[in-house]
């Protein structure tokens, strides 16, 4: 994301949130120059994913399951 320092002294605490929350760095024009905020230990990728449901189980009977009505050739 790129801002004005305008812009960064209007929502300033918003865009720190953000940044610490994404990880994803913001970039700040002035006079020319660009300053860069970005946390100080990334988050993990792994933690901007949304949830997903999923199938909990014993995995033996997870792949015993019958899905012949279901399967259509």
């Amino acid at each position: 994301m790129q801002l004005t320092a305008s812009q960064l002294r209007q929502n300033i605490y918003r865009i720190l949130d953000q940044v610490l929350e994404t990880g994803v760095p913001v970039e700040i024009k002035r006079k020319g120059g660009t300053v860069k905020i970005v946390p100080e230990e990334p988050g993990s990728r792994l933690d901007n994913l949304p949830p997903r449901s999923y199938l909990a189980g014993d995995p033996q009977e997870i792949v015993h399951i019958d899905w012949s009505d279901q399967w259509r050739p």
